[in-house]
This record gives C-alpha cells, structure tokens and sequence, in this order.
C-alpha cells in the first residue's frame, strides 16, 4: 500500500513529519517553505483518515501508526531516517523508535505528548472526548491551548480544517492511541538525539510537561521553549519554528 504523503526538499538526510490530532499534512501553515530543502527531504504524511488518506481504513493504532511511517520511509528508499512529530505525534514518533531504533536518526517533537498516559484530569477528558462530536469543544481545545490569545477566525479555521480533513472514526480513534500510550520502557535509555520545542503559551503540554515525561527516558535530549508561540508553532512562529528544527538536524550526525 502507497502512502500519500507530501514532499518538501530533495535533501540528504529523510525526515518524516507525522501531524497533530487537528491536523494533516497539509495543515502545516507557512512553516514548510522555510524549511532547508538542499539539507533535507521532509515527508509529511498523513495518518489513515486524515487528509489525502481520509478514505483509507483504519485503527488507528499505536503500531498502525508506526508501521505506516515506517512504510513511508521505505518507500523512498531510507533505511535511516529522522521523525518530526507535532502534539498526538510525539506518541506516534516514540512508538518508531520502540520498533525500529536501528534505523531512527533523531527525533523532533513539537508541543507532544509522550509514551505514559496524558494526565487528564475528569474536566480535560470530558472536554477533549467531547470534541469527537462538539464542534465547539475543538474550538475551545485550540483557543487553550494557545493561551487564548489568538484571533478568533484563525481558530475557527482551525476548527473549519479539522473537521473537513478528517473522518469522525479516525479523529475519535486517534485520541485513543494518543491519549493512552503505554510504552515508555520501551524508549527508556535511548541515546538517538532528541529536540523538544514547546510553545511558552501552551498551558497543557509546557517545559514542565516536557521534563517529566520526556527528558527521564533519552541521554540526549534537550528543551527549547519557543516565545509567542502556544500549540502551534507552525502558524504562530513558522521561521522561527523552521530555524531551529533545521539547525538542530545540521548538528545531528556532525
């Protein structure tokens, strides 16, 4: 089976970029235009359901998932490559490197959630499984988690993009695999480099967040906080966001 995916540069080095529950791999704003194409070869997949594969069936399951990135890769002929992975996808990017850790360069987690179960609280799970079905409980997820500082038609396109680029079944099946991971023993000790960039306005998956969930499981993991950014960095800060990624994977291998 073929994954349609997009492409950015025609680089060395083989990124594969995995989107956020929200998104797809067209849902990455300016962002992509920024990014070193002569460095590096970005594949921006989309999950089964979700953008150009939304008629394509699906668990979405932790190692569906993985075994679908796995398959991009080989696809273009990369027996190593790295992974980028936006907020559902820091799982999703883990769960790689838990299957095959001899091929996986690097990891790039973007605002994510890690291989331990989120910690909801019963107010954060009525709102996020509501948003299955309640239009406005996406709006409000997005608005939050951006520090409900954001105008309000971005949000709402938002909001517009999710449900037009996703199926009800995928979107709800996502929030499982994403919200109830449990494999962090799994990756615990890997020594693959790992950047986490986390927006200063995303109350829910912060530095504090980052440092406990992701830091104790790599020895070579490190945090950079982005400012004026919130959970989506790729429209709020996209040259900034595209610089750091990019400069990140320059050292990587160096």
């Amino acid at each position: 089976m073929s994954i349609a995916h997009r492409v950015v540069g025609s680089g060395p080095r083989t990124v594969i970029v995995s989107h956020g529950w929200f998104g797809s791999s067209e849902g990455w704003g300016l962002f992509p235009d920024y990014l070193d194409g002569d460095a590096n070869t970005y594949l921006f997949a989309d999950l089964r359901g979700y953008g150009a594969r939304r008629d394509v069936e699906g668990n979405q399951t932790l190692d569906e998932i993985a075994d679908d990135l796995i398959a991009l890769a080989d696809e273009h002929g990369a027996e190593r490559f790295a992974l980028l992975g936006h907020s559902m996808s820091g799982a999703f990017i883990q769960r790689v490197l838990a299957r095959v850790p001899e091929r996986v360069e690097a990891l790039v987690a973007l605002s994510p959630v890690s291989s331990s179960p989120f910690p909801f609280d019963d107010a954060g799970r009525e709102l996020f499984w509501g948003a299955v079905d309640d239009r406005d409980k996406r709006y409000a997820i997005i608005d939050y988690t951006t520090g409900n500082r954001n105008c309000a038609p971005w949000v709402n396109r938002m909001v517009d993009f999710s449900l037009a680029t996703s199926t009800r079944d995928a979107f709800a099946n996502a929030l499982e695999a994403w919200a109830n991971p449990d494999f962090a023993d799994e990756v615990r000790g890997s020594d693959v480099p790992v950047l986490v960039l986390v927006g200063e306005h995303d109350p829910a998956l912060s530095a504090d967040y980052a440092r406990a969930y992701w830091l104790p499981l790599f020895t070579k993991a490190k945090i950079e906080v982005i400012p004026n950014a919130g959970h989506y960095a790729m429209f709020e800060t996209p040259v900034n966001l595209a610089t750091r990624i990019d400069d990140f994977l320059k050292d990587v291998g160096s």
